[in-house]
C-alpha cells in the first residue's frame, strides 16, 4: 500500500500537467515547447526499445524455435505500446505535428498494427518463416518506416534551429537506417550460421534445425542449412546496400545539413552493432557479420554533397557510392565473414536504381523544402522583424 501511495503522489502532478493539453485539435496547432520536447523524447524512448528488441529478436530466431511471447518480442512490444500512445496523442490533439507528419505516423502505425496479426496467422498456417523478407515482415518494416518518417518530419518542421535539433534529427535517422537495413541482417546472421554448421558446431538448436528440415521436406543436411541461413538470391544483399541504404543516407545528409552527417549516422549504427556483438556472443546467442563497408558508402554520399548542382550531384554520387560500396564489401570479405559476393557488373543495376531515386529525391527535397538550409532560411525569415 505504501508503494502505491508513493506512486500516486508522483503521478498526480504529471497528470495535472498533462490533462489541459488533452483537447481535440487539428494538426499544426501551436505546441508548447515543453510538450513538444516531451513528445519527441517519448519517440526516442519508443524507438530505442524497438531497436533493442529487434536486435535480440533476429539473433534469437537463428537459435531457438519461434515463440510469440519470446523476450525479444516483449521488449519490442514495450516500444510499440509507447509508439501507439504517442500516435493517439498526435492524431487526437494535433500537437507536435503538421498534417503530413500526422498522416505518416498514423498510416505507419496502422500498417504496423495490421501486420502483427497477419504475421501471427502466417506463422500459424505456414510454421517457421524462413526469411525476413516475407510479405508480413515487409509490412512491419514498411509501417515502421512511415512512422519514423512522420516523426522525422514532425521534428524537422517544429524543432528550433540549434545543436539539439541537429542531434535529435541525427538520432532519428539512425533509427530510420536501422529499420531500413534490418531485413539485410538475415544474410549477415546467415553467413555465420552456415560457417558454424561447416565447422561442426551449429548455432541453432536441434529442434529448430529439425523443424526447418521438416518444413522443407528433407533431412538436416548442408543444403537444408543453406536454404535456412541464406534463403534469398546472393544479389539481394549488395544491391540492397547500394540502393536502399544509400538513398536513406542521401536524405539524412540533406535534412541534417552537416558535413559527414551520413557518415555519422552509419558510424553510430555500426558502433551499436559492434557493441551488441560481444554481448550476444557472451550469452551464447548467434553473432552476425557487421556491415562496416557501409561507412565507405556513407562517406561517398557526404563527399557528393560538395557538388552544388543537384542533378550532377545525384549522378556522380550514385556512381561513386555504388562503386565504393561494392569494393568496400569485397575488401571486408577478405578478412571477415560477409554474405556471398556477386560480379561487379551486377552492381550496375544498383547504380542505375540509386541514380533514379537520388534524382527524384533531389526534386522532392527541393519541392517540399526538406533540406536543412531551406528550413534554416524559413526560421531566419520568421525571426526577422
Amino acid at each position: 500500500m505504501k508503494s502505491v501511495e508513493i506512486l500516486r503522489r508522483r503521478a498526480t502532478p504529471a497528470i495535472e500537467w498533462a490533462l489541459p493539453y488533452w483537447t481535440r485539435g487539428k494538426a499544426g496547432r501551436e505546441t508548447p515547447e515543453d510538450l513538444f520536447r516531451l513528445l519527441y523524447l517519448g519517440w526516442l524512448v519508443a524507438f530505442s526499445f524497438k531497436v533493442l528488441g529487434a536486435s535480440w529478436d533476429v539473433s534469437w530466431h537463428f537459435k531457438w524455435l519461434r515463440d510469440d511471447l519470446a523476450p525479444p518480442h516483449l521488449l519490442n512490444s514495450v516500444g510499440t505500446v509507447i509508439a501507439l500512445t504517442l500516435t493517439i496523442i498526435h492524431l487526437y490533439t494535433g500537437y507536435g505535428v503538421d498534417r503530413t507528419a500526422q498522416r505518416l505516423i498514423g498510416w505507419g502505425t496502422g500498417i504496423f498494427l495490421t501486420a502483427v496479426p497477419l504475421d501471427l496467422i502466417n506463422h500459424r498456417i505456414n510454421g517457421l518463416d524462413i526469411t525476413s523478407w516475407s510479405p508480413s515482415h515487409i509490412m512491419l518494416y514498411f509501417g515502421t518506416l512511415l512512422m519514423i518518417c512522420g516523426v522525422i518530419r514532425g521534428w524537422f518542421m517544429g524543432a528550433p534551429v540549434g545543436r539539439a535539433r541537429t542531434m535529435v534529427l541525427g538520432g532519428l535517422f539512425v533509427f530510420l537506417f536501422e529499420n531500413v537495413w534490418f531485413p539485410a541482417q538475415h544474410q549477415e546472421y546467415g553467413v555465420f550460421g552456415l560457417a558454424a554448421w561447416d565447422q561442426g558446431r551449429p548455432e541453432a538448436e536441434p529442434i529448430l534445425l529439425q523443424f526447418a528440415a521438416d518444413q522443407m521436406g528433407r533431412a538436416v543436411d548442408r543444403t537444408m542449412v543453406v536454404n535456412f541461413t541464406l534463403p534469398v538470391p546472393d544479389q539481394v544483399y549488395p544491391l540492397y546496400a547500394a540502393v536502399a541504404a544509400m538513398i536513406t543516407l542521401v536524405f539524412a545528409r540533406a535534412m541534417i545539413g552537416r558535413m559527414f552527417a551520413a557518415t555519422a549516422v552509419v558510424g553510430v549504427y555500426i558502433a551499436y552493432r559492434t557493441l551488441i556483438w560481444p554481448l550476444l556472443a557472451l550469452t551464447d546467442f548467434p553473432r552476425s557479420s557487421v556491415p562496416v563497408f557501409l561507412i565507405a558508402g556513407a562517406l561517398a554520399v557526404d563527399l557528393a554533397f560538395l557538388i552544388r548542382i543537384p542533378v550532377v550531384r545525384a549522378l556522380a554520387g550514385s556512381l561513386a557510392a555504388t562503386v565504393v560500396v561494392d569494393q568496400a564489401l569485397r575488401l571486408q570479405s577478405v578478412a571477415y565473414h560477409t554474405p556471398p559476393l556477386v560480379p561487379p557488373m551486377t552492381m550496375l543495376i544498383g547504380g542505375l536504381l540509386l541514380a533514379a531515386l537520388w534524382v527524384g529525391g533531389e526534386w522532392a527535397m527541393r519541392r517540399y523544402r526538406l533540406r536543412a538550409q531551406d528550413m534554416e532560411a524559413v526560421v531566419s525569415a520568421t525571426a526577422t522583424p
